[in-house]
């Protein structure tokens, strides 16, 4: 610490005379040689030019007056800082409570709101079912007041032939469904435990954009099998040749489904929805050898998020995301129904074994259930509570007594049709994301493919039964004949797993 010579304080800009040594502040030396000429404590002459400065770090604190260092004088200020610190701390409280108020008013104020919103919800869809059940009765199909004229019009009855098909198919099929068992040699749950990867049809459709979308298997000839995939391509498959029959082109975007119109004196039909909100069918020309279109039906306004070939064998169910299910003659490809436009777009459809009910799926969770005969809703079917996921995939059982279906990001859910309730809800974990469920021809088996593989499970016990994680995610499920095959889609692969050789 340096004194200045002259005032006996630390120099806030120190000098050095290099004559004397002594320091000095610059601005009380510089005035006393203008004055005298000579240095203060040696007399001898002094000019500006003999001073050198000294250069102090600036990182050091400058000196506490001598005023501030006695203990009385940091005592004081020791209390002013105190004083400070608590003044700061208490201004913080009052803001921290301030904003715990507002943040309780919120959470109230949107507490309330949700059960304004889940009751309006609930009132509105049973305001939906007394309407239905009263249109029904009428025999009117129910419309919504904002429908416009044409829509109106797509929205009649349908025609009488197919309702006479329709109902004629419903007795056939109900009086059959109560005594039917499963056929002799159809695989148990037991067999279903050995199954093993058999077989896999690598590298199917275009590498880019690569991607097998959609899988369907024939009843009539189980091995063949159609494809759809993002390359907008559907393809028929043989796999006892392991090679491709045809590739069809015709769509524009990418394949959602694909589908068989297999019936005993109907010539088969390969049948395909895409995104690009259309759907084709072709069938093979016995002339040519070749497979040609048969019809093109352009309904919809939104892209196809359904295609199910209905019980008569006449008629095919489609469903879109313009938020409408349409019914088309598969000898004519014209429509004979279109339902109004809902509120919820469709994202799934499923027809009853018997054909008289359809299910449709929504982004909202719900499942509508409608009389394919008269277009009234029958039921809607909703999750207890939980996130909100879309309901993307859907199969009725072949006795027609319950219902597969997601009833969370995670789980899916057997509804009891003949309550209607949930009867049993099996959890396939946090990571897994379902994309296909469906029930085999026996109703003792459901499969499940999701993010992360294929699971199995038995019908009543929930077992899960078998599970193949080896695919990674699989996009597309079926069983095949017999219920001894499990196909798979994955990547551009089609899996097969069955009983040991």
């Amino acid at each position: 610490m340096f004194f200045c010579s002259i005032s006996g304080e630390p120099p806030q800009d120190p000098v050095v005379s290099h004559k004397s040594g002594h320091v000095y502040e610059r601005r009380l030396i510089l005035k006393y040689i203008t004055e005298n000429g000579t240095d203060p404590i040696t007399g001898d002459k002094l000019e500006e030019s003999d001073l050198i400065a000294v250069k102090a770090s600036p990182k050091t604190a400058a000196p506490r007056p001598p005023s501030a260092s006695s203990i009385p004088a940091l005592l004081q200020t020791l209390q002013n800082e105190w004083d400070a610190a608590m003044l700061e701390v208490f201004a913080l409280k009052q803001q921290n409570n301030s904003l715990k108020q507002e943040l309780s008013v919120s959470l109230y104020t949107q507490d309330a709101a949700t059960r304004v919103v889940a009751r309006l919800i609930r009132e509105r869809d049973a305001a939906r079912e007394a309407l239905a059940s009263v249109s029904a009765t009428m025999g009117v199909a129910r419309t919504n007041g904002d429908v416009e004229m044409a829509e109106a019009a797509d929205a009649g009855g349908l025609p009488e032939n197919i309702l006479s098909q329709i109902d004629e198919t419903h007795k056939t099929l109900s009086a059959a469904r109560k005594k039917r068992k499963a056929p002799a040699g159809y695989v148990k749950q037991d067999e279903v435990k050995t199954f093993t990867p058999k077989h896999t049809v690598p590298s199917l459709h275009a590498s880019s954009p690569s991607g097998v979308t959609a899988l369907a298997v024939s009843h009539t000839n189980p091995s063949q099998f159609l494809t759809g995939g993002n390359d907008k391509i559907v393809q028929l498959y043989d796999r006892s040749t392991d090679k491709v029959v045809v590739s069809l082109k015709g769509h524009t975007k990418k394949i959602n489904h694909v589908a068989f119109r297999e019936h005993t004196g109907e010539p088969t039909l390969l049948l395909s929805g895409g995104a690009d909100k259309i759907a084709k069918a072709w069938s093979h020309d016995e002339a040519s050898g070749e497979y040609i279109p048969k019809g093109t039906i352009r309904t919809h306004k939104g892209e196809i998020t359904g295609l199910v070939v209905h019980p008569t064998s006449t008629v095919l169910a489609l469903s879109s995301t313009d938020r409408t299910y349409s019914l088309h003659d598969l000898n004519t490809f014209d429509q004979v129904y279109r339902s109004p436009e809902s509120d919820e777009s469709f994202t799934s459809l499923a027809v009853h074994p018997d054909g008289t009910l359809l299910a449709v799926g929504s982004p909202a969770s719900t499942i509508q259930i409608f009389d394919v005969r008269s277009g009234a809703v029958a039921a809607s079917l909703t999750p207890p509570s939980g996130v909100p996921f879309t309901v993307n995939t859907i199969s009725f059982s072949e006795n027609g007594y319950h219902l597969l279906a997601p009833d969370s990001l995670s789980s899916v859910a057997i509804w009891d049709l003949r309550k209607p309730k949930l009867a049993h809800s099996i959890n396939l974990g946090d990571a897994f994301k379902t994309h296909k469920v469906v029930y085999d021809y026996s109703a003792t088996l459901l499969g499940v493919a999701g993010s992360e593989g294929v699971r199995v499970f038995a019908h009543k016990t929930w077992e899960e039964l078998v599970r193949f994680e080896e695919a990674g995610e699989v996009v597309d499920l079926a069983f095949g004949a017999d219920g001894k095959e499990i196909w798979g889609v994955s990547g551009r692969d089609v899996r097969i797993w069955g009983l040991p050789a």
